[in-house]
């Protein structure tokens, strides 16, 4: 029986866009002609899987469909939620489908991830296949490239079967925790699981009646039309959100762990962003989009939909003026040199790999005082992205009015 992939695709990308009304999902922004959303189906047309469903919400719905238009997919199922209940309910409602056999193995992708090595993933699914019964999980772990404070970690040991069981789950630690955890072996929680129908819907019953009897009721009256199952909508809003995490895995006893060591990030901020334009910058590069000022030069590289995405190049004993701006946030990622910052009244120095956020209406300069370049990858966010959204305090070559 072949694994069918289930497609998270309920989030709303606050990290990215923390004060905004005008937030984008992560999954359907695009970054330069690709998508998470993409990537993430992508991902599922190995022949080890059957075809996808996906689960989403109302608001997202047209968005969801036109993309599957677009990419002329047709073999697919929708689970509608009608508001949204987080992870619980939703990854619930998806394996009580009767379209899905009793004991066929579901993983669970959100969609707002990328992957670099799925040949290792796809070999990690089909290796752990045969140790799935009706009561366990697997979650999926990534060995830690640094100590995140934005990813939650576990903490798992070899049982006699020589399957990795979760013995611990830490829900984002500040950076020192976390310094400690990496060292004690532990992994980064991805957000993605492995596990059968039955098992799902066995720990919900112990461990979570009411969302199991109110879900099995929205999902046995949903209307389904058009390849979308609309979750009966009474007895759907009146779920108690729960994620996933804090329902069902955090409580059972026989969470396992599938420990990969592959490139992967969940890209839920703009130093993460900022690293994959550096990595691909080539191919966004143009020579018309360089700019050369008399501290260097700058290049845009793609421009979204409320963001851009720039690199900055300040010369030796070179600044930027003094400056603020009244309808951005800038981003910085530094990728070559030691740069002298100044934010309001603070000034320090930034090496390579460090980020700097920048509100809007922040007094701020860079400052290269040594003898190399300074690069620096820059992010631009905001509804008015303009050259001329500068007023400078401070400026060595005269440009102040």
């Amino acid at each position: 029986m072949k694994i069918r992939p289930v497609i998270l695709c309920g989030g709303e990308g606050t990290r990215l866009w923390p004060k905004s009304k005008n937030n984008q999902a992560k999954q359907f922004i695009n970054f330069g002609g690709w998508n998470l959303l993409e990537k993430t189906f992508d991902r599922v047309k190995n022949k080890i899987f059957d075809y996808p469903i996906i689960s989403t919400n109302i608001k997202y719905l047209n968005h969801v469909k036109t993309f599957l238009k677009k990419k002329k997919i047709k073999k697919y199922e929708i689970v509608l939620e009608p508001s949204k209940k987080n992870t619980a309910p939703a990854i619930l409602a998806t394996a009580l489908l009767k379209t899905i056999k009793n004991k066929q193995s579901l993983v669970f992708f959100p969609a707002d991830h990328l992957i670099e090595n799925v040949n290792k993933l796809n070999k990690a699914i089909i290796s752990n296949k045969k140790n799935l019964n009706n009561e366990n999980i697997f979650i999926f772990g990534i060995k830690p490239k640094f100590a995140s404070e934005e990813y939650g970690y576990f903490l798992s040991k070899k049982n006699k079967k020589n399957i990795n069981k979760v013995i611990r789950f830490i829900e984002k630690p500040p950076e020192k925790k976390a310094k400690k955890i990496i060292k004690n072996n532990g992994y980064w929680n991805s957000g993605m699981f492995f596990a059968r129908k039955d098992s799902i819907i066995n720990n919900f019953k112990k461990y979570q009646p009411k969302i199991y009897q109110k879900c099995i009721q929205s999902v046995y009256k949903a209307k389904f039309q058009n390849k979308t199952h609309y979750l009966n909508k009474k007895f759907f809003q009146s779920i108690t959100p729960k994620s996933f995490d804090y329902a069902v895995l955090e409580k059972a006893n026989n969470i396992n762990s599938i420990m990969l060591n592959i490139d992967w990030t969940d890209l839920g901020n703009w130093k993460e962003i900022l690293k994959i334009y550096h990595k691909r910058k080539s191919k966004y590069y143009r020579k018309k989009n360089v700019f050369y000022r008399p501290w260097g030069s700058y290049v845009n590289l793609f421009r979204g939909k409320n963001f851009l995405i720039k690199e900055l190049v300040i010369n030796s004993k070179s600044s930027i003026s003094l400056q603020k701006h009244h309808h951005r946030s800038e981003h910085w990622t530094v990728t070559q040199g030691k740069p002298k910052i100044t934010l309001n009244k603070k000034k320090f120095f930034k090496s390579i790999n460090d980020s700097i956020f920048i509100p809007v209406g922040t007094i701020h300069r860079v400052e290269n005082l040594y003898k190399n370049p300074v690069r620096i990858m820059e992010a631009q966010t905001g509804q008015i992205l303009k050259e001329t959204d500068i007023v400078r305090y401070q400026d060595i070559y005269g440009r102040v009015k």
